[in-house]
């Protein structure tokens, strides 16, 4: 029977889930100093209590996820800020980042930049609004360098000394013989319509040289570079207003082939922040490899946007600075004003005889030299540019903002650039789940982090292409968990919007939605959505896996060296990424400049022991260059220290003649060969020819991973050790999202170490913050302990090893189960017991030796529970764009079924409310428990069981133990579901959502519920 409800209702969007998280938010109350007064103050924060019973229940708010908060420029209002913040407060997340992001407004005459662009009063006042209220709140407020990617300010422009530049060229083919008499070669690529003055540098002949030659690249000969910048005459300055290039020359080329004049103009790029205007005047991207670029940020900072309001309250609830992915866009070659002058100081030899092999057509390489030369040239130019953006951007610009009271958080990747050591400069280095390919991503910056001794690894979280409205949590989780695995440990999710702007449709403005007219990306997560109701059960989990994994320090097992320390490529390394981490081993990368921080230091036999405690260093061939056998005098010269430390080193290809990674100015190669020679000696070192040999080798020189599974598993796992205590996070997932066939199911035992004999492990609940002690394990001779591990696809747990009585454990001294032949023993309500669900007698081996027989009876059998009332709250469009309409319907249902196939509700969104009665006769042996296996659930839920509202649901895996919750007798089960918006802005909105599939919400099943029987182990 269906019955239509016919009450409606209205009420504010921005007032649904005003109850969220209620429980976390009195813990927001503001004690005046800002949370991140120091680099590890959300460490401090993690391990403050370890090992205590309340430990992981409640985590501090520098602990808790955070938001990227995306406003329409500076039209905002100062009461709706103060008013969002309480309900990301209250909803358990403990900080937000201030983003100027306006994707989805195609009339920007909307935003009136003028008035209320980026840096405008109206946003210097929506600044201090936020930073007001979180101060309240206890929250941190970031804030973005810029009006959006990459760092830009409206006070220069695109000719400006700090604003970036690009060289582009011109050419001019001369044949064998001829003479060329004109105008130096105009560029190629028009400059941009902004850029009013091309000076330039220098005008080469070079002969072309089809040995060389590709489809795609023209070949030449680097021995006849010439220059003839001396032969030039006229103005070698070209502004907009001459009609043509002052500049001349006249040259005869040689005999002996045909030749290329190459004229290189050095000019402002032009490039404009993502997704403008943010600003009047306009905005333009500074040079991000001079002190000029990052002197005309904070010179604009210090001088329209720091008010004393916002110094101020920066110092009470400031975050950190943040600046996205370094997304610098020139379809010419990027260059600075001193790269010719500091390339030769660095490389120690001049650039211009190799600048031809540099330059760039239409964004891609124009020419070529012999191969291994180009990639040495390549290599050496990206060097000094990654030098001179870690020296004069990252680091300038980190000690700025820490004077202020900021933190440097940023996404260091996106150029040839050493994103791996840049990681280890910022306060806090982040990656995104949209933009990375895999977990090798992560792990690219994971070791300059640990090197570097800071603690955090942030991540864009939660981005997906067409995603806006559809986003369910099941995806996000199922996206993070092996993230986290890889080293991340805060969580920025991506995001939440304003709630208005003229002109947008119901539910109000998104950042991202509508774009170019289709659904958009990302999702507006906030009071506007059904799954707010539930906003805080993800925030808790959230915070619990940052709780454990900002505790004390890292264990990774090896660490990778590259050559060239690049990020979000996609790109691994051999067999650890492959083979190593499904049989539990773990890594990160490492790169030359990590090797110099005061951390790089072997004791024990281990590198930074007292961070990552690496057990050994891994070298190949350079997976950018070709798989080129290289290592610089420098890092040689480290290993060798490092093995005679005891530090063991496998190497895998021919290293009999390895080679400096760039151009040998004189020497290079022959020293590195003196000390690879004595390096190949050392009895801690191990040449392989094939990467099949690894585990030979690992073996022989007697290292095992921190965690072993015993076979091939698509577990994977972080290991953190704080204050006596290790612990590892656990996540049925793989090393790459796209990768087919889907992760299925895992049940398999693992094998941790123990630091001393008598440490027992815990499992740690993210969903509750519940803490118990493992029931069954074994203990090794060796010490280890070994558990069964069984987790669904993306399901995660947390298991710590340490001493007895740990998190409050009043089963210190009892003896745990070693073998039992019923479904589980464990530690319950104060005791040992065994659990199951069928009658019989079950025999269990005791850890103080002997053997329990226990008899279980009368369990009932398990039931499918089909007939459910359900009770939907319809959210529908309102009088306005953020007033949300309520409709209310009742459904009685024999069988579950997805909401689009029943009627009434084929199209709605929102809140679904079931409800069934069970009886259950008995008692049974143990009294009254069972489980409730909810099945498919689309999108979150909430359990209460007579009247007593349950813990979180594992969304992954929405298992619930009832026991203690159960009676004889009737039973009353609710499971409260929220949805996306999807379903509903297909229909209201076809012209933008019409496209979109409909999500089969609600609770699908099959729902079954199965009692099992349980007696303590005397």
């Amino acid at each position: 029977m269906l019955q239509a409800g016919a009450a409606t209702g209205a009420m504010t969007a921005l007032a649904w889930g005003a109850a969220a998280g209620a429980a976390q938010a009195s813990s927001g109350a503001s004690t005046g100093a800002n949370p991140h007064a120091d680099a590890n103050a959300a460490a401090s924060a993690a391990a403050k209590g370890t090992g205590k019973a309340d430990w992981l229940a409640a985590p501090a708010r520098p602990l808790q996820p955070k938001f990227r908060w995306w406003w329409p420029d500076g039209l905002v209002d100062p009461a709706e800020l103060r008013r969002e913040i309480d309900q990301i407060a209250d909803a358990g997340f403990g900080g937000v980042e201030i983003s100027a992001v306006h994707h989805s407004v195609d009339d920007t005459s909307v935003l009136d930049t003028a008035h209320h662009g980026w840096g405008s009063p109206s946003w210097i006042a929506g600044v201090e609004a936020a930073l007001e209220q979180a101060d309240k709140r206890g929250m941190t407020v970031d804030i973005t360098i810029g009006p959006a990617w990459p760092a830009a300010v409206p006070t220069i422009t695109p000719d400006s000394d700090g604003a970036l530049k690009e060289l582009a060229h011109g050419v001019v083919s001369v044949a064998a013989g001829a003479t060329y008499t004109g105008t130096v070669p105009a560029p190629a690529a028009a400059a941009a319509s902004t850029v009013t003055r091309q000076t330039l540098v220098a005008v080469q002949a070079v002969r072309v040289d089809t040995a060389y030659s590709t489809t795609k690249l023209t070949g030449l000969d680097a021995d006849s570079v010439t220059d003839l910048t001396a032969g030039v005459t006229g103005s070698r300055t070209w502004t907009s207003s001459d009609a043509a290039v002052g500049a001349r020359i006249s040259w005869t080329a040689p005999a002996d082939g045909t030749y290329l004049l190459l004229a290189y103009w050095q000019r402002g790029v032009g490039q404009t922040p993502e997704a403008g205007p943010h600003t009047v005047p306009a905005a333009y991207v500074v040079d991000h490899f001079s002190p000029a670029g990052t002197h005309a940020i904070t010179d604009f900072w210090e001088s329209d946007l720091l008010t004393k309001p916002v110094r101020r309250l920066i110092a009470k609830a400031g975050g950190a600075l943040f600046e996205d992915s370094i997304e610098l866009e020139s379809k010419s070659l990027l260059w600075t004003p001193d790269v010719l002058a500091e390339f030769a100081r660095r490389r120690g030899y001049d650039l211009l005889p190799y600048l031809p092999t540099l330059l760039v057509s239409g964004g891609n390489q124009a020419y070529t030299f012999v191969a291994r030369l180009t990639r040495e040239v390549s290599h050496d130019y990206w060097q000094t540019l990654s030098e001179l953006y870690n020296e004069h951007h990252a680091t300038a610009v980190k000690k700025w903002a820490n004077a202020l009271g900021l933190k440097l958080r940023a996404q260091p990747y996106g150029l040839q650039t050493d994103a791996t050591y840049t990681a280890a400069i910022l306060d806090i280095p982040e990656g995104e789940s949209l933009g990375f390919h895999n977990l090798d991503d992560y792990r690219s910056l994971t070791g300059g982090r640990d090197m570097a001794g800071t603690t955090i690894l942030s991540c864009e979280s939660g981005a997906y292409t067409g995603g806006a409205y559809s986003t369910t949590w099941q995806k996000f989780l199922l996206t993070m968990g092996g993230a986290y695995a890889a080293g991340v440990n805060q969580t920025v999710i991506h995001g939440f919007s304003y709630a208005e702007l003229p002109g947008v449709q119901w539910p109000g403005y998104a950042a991202f939605t509508p774009y170019k007219g289709a659904v958009g990306y990302a999702e507006s997560w906030g009071p506007r959505h059904p799954t707010w109701r539930h906003i805080a059960d993800m925030s808790g989990y959230l915070s619990r896996i940052h709780q454990v994994l900002q505790s004390g320090k890292p264990r990774i097992d090896v660490a990778v060296f590259r050559q060239t320390g690049y990020a979000d490529t996609g790109i691994g390394t051999s067999w650890f990424t492959a083979t190593g981490i499904t049989l539990g081993w773990n890594h990160s990368f490492i790169s030359e400049p990590l090797l110099s921080l005061p951390a790089a230091k072997v004791t024990g036999g281990k590198l930074a022991a007292n961070g990552a405690a690496y057990q050994a260093v891994f070298v190949e061939g350079d997976r950018f260059s070709s798989m080129d056998i290289t290592l610089s005098v420098a890092t040689a010269e480290k290993f060798l220290a490092f093995t005679k430390a005891g530090l063991p080193i496998i190497l895998l290809g021919d290293w009999s003649a390895p080679s400096i990674p760039g151009v040998d100015p004189g020497g290079q190669n022959a020293r590195l060969a003196a000390v690879m020679a004595q390096l190949l000696a050392q009895p801690r070192v191990r040449v392989l020819s094939d990467l099949t040999q690894i585990p030979t080798a690992l073996a022989d020189l007697g290292i095992t991973p921190y965690v072993s599974y015993g076979a091939s598993s698509t577990l994977l796992n972080a290991h953190r050790y704080a204050g006596g205590v290790d612990y590892y996070y656990f996540c049925n997932g793989k090393h790459a999202e796209t990768v087919k066939p889907p992760v299925a199911a895992i049940d398999h035992d693992v094998t941790l170490p123990r630091q001393r004999t008598g440490d027992v492990p815990y499992l740690l609940d993210l969903w509750t913050g519940e803490i118990t002690r493992i029931g069954q394990y074994t203990e090794g001779k060796d010490g280890a302990v070994t558990f069964r591990v069984a987790l669904q696809p993306g399901e995660t747990m947390v298991v710590a090893v340490g001493a007895p009585g740990l998190f409050g454990d009043r089963n210190a001294k009892d003896p745990h189960a070693v073998t039992t032949d019923a479904q589980e023993a464990l530690f319950a309500d104060g005791q040992l017991v065994v659990r199951a669900t069928a009658d019989g007698r079950y025999t269990t081996a005791l850890s103080k030796g002997g053997t329990v027989h226990t008899t279980l009876s009368g369990i009932p059998q398990p039931t499918t529970l089909t007939q459910w009332d359900l009770d939907v709250e319809d959210w529908q469009p309102g009088a306005t764009a953020t007033t949300t309409s309520v409709v209310r319907h009742h459904l009685s249902l024999d069988a579950l079924a997805a909401w689009p196939t029943l009627p009434d509700i084929a199209d709605a969104s929102g809140i679904g409310t079931y409800r069934t009665t069970v009886h259950l006769d008995g008692p049974w042996t143990g009294g009254y428990g069972a489980y409730l296996d909810l099945g498919t659930v689309y999108d979150t839920c909430r359990v209460t069981v007579n009247g007593r509202a349950l813990p979180p649901v594992d969304h992954l895996h929405p298992v619930v133990d009832l026991g203690g919750c159960l009676r004889r007798g009737d039973n009353t089960i609710e499971v409260e579901v929220a949805t996306t918006l999807g379903n509903r802005l297909r229909v209201c909105d076809p012209s933008v959502y019409g496209t979109m599939a409909a999500q089969p919400y609600g609770l699908i099943g099959p729902v079954r519920l199965t009692p099992y029987g349980q007696a303590p182990l005397a």
